[in-house]
């Protein structure tokens, strides 16, 4: 059973349907891809994913629980854990207190600092412990909101745009790290606009556009999908 499942999922915006009927599902050991233009609504699904907006219509199953009326905490607690598109650290606090902070709210709360310092030596950050997380550069502070993510030690692991600001060779680390993920048996749901990292990492690719599902499926079938080429992929 998928520990994520999305059926049917709608959302309206006044008279504009952001999402429309949209079904998803994500398991356990896999990296499943959602691509699409911007304005899509990849966030908006991400938000209702997490908890921080209801569907008209439609329901949110996490790990065969109905969460669809569950705020963002309860989702947590549950395994859910998300990055957002917009960074949000606590810009004052250091990176190993942001962690710690997060760190609270998890199974490892007990072990907060423990918990921060193992997650930041796996993340190669321990160097940047210290430093003042509102002064990192992109690509470290997005690795930084990813590593607050993982110190809750979710079932299901929402990345909105993780890789955006990172160099090559990160982004090539940071491929590692969701294969390593998925292996230890973590839902990997990745929405990204590096469409090389998503062909290369994810097991199967959904592609949103104005709202509905348009293509589903691995990387390989993907890249040939007509529609997508029309869509997103800007070819005819």
């Amino acid at each position: 059973m998928p520990l994520l499942r999305v059926e049917e999922v709608s959302v309206s915006f006044g008279g504009r349907r952001a999402l429309d009927a949209v079904s998803l599902t994500a398991e356990a050991g896999r990296v499943t891809g959602l691509i699409g233009p911007n304005g899509a609504g990849k966030s908006t699904l991400f938000d209702v994913i997490g908890g921080l907006r209801r569907p008209r219509t439609g329901r949110v199953l996490l790990d065969g629980h109905d969460v669809t009326r569950e705020g963002p905490a309860r989702r947590a607690r549950r395994g859910l854990s998300r990055t957002f598109q917009h960074l949000e650290p606590f810009g004052r606090l250091t990176v190993r207190d942001n962690l710690r902070v997060a760190a609270e709210f998890g199974p490892g709360r007990r072990h907060a600092a423990a918990t921060a310092d193992r997650v930041l030596a796996r993340l190669d950050l321990t160097h940047l412990a210290d430093a003042p997380a509102g002064t990192l550069p992109t690509g470290a502070a997005r690795l930084v909101e990813v590593a607050r993510s993982l110190v809750l030690a979710p079932k299901v692991l929402l990345l909105d745009e993780p890789a955006a600001g990172q160099d090559a060779e990160e982004t090539d680390r940071f491929a590692d790290l969701l294969r390593a993920l998925a292996a230890e048996g973590t839902a990997v749901l990745l929405v990204e606009h590096d469409m090389s990292l998503v062909m290369t990492v994810c097991d199967e690719v959904h592609v949103l556009d104005l709202g509905r599902i348009v293509a589903g499926g691995p990387p390989e079938t993907i890249r040939q999908d007509a529609t997508v080429l029309a869509a997103y992929l800007g070819e005819a």
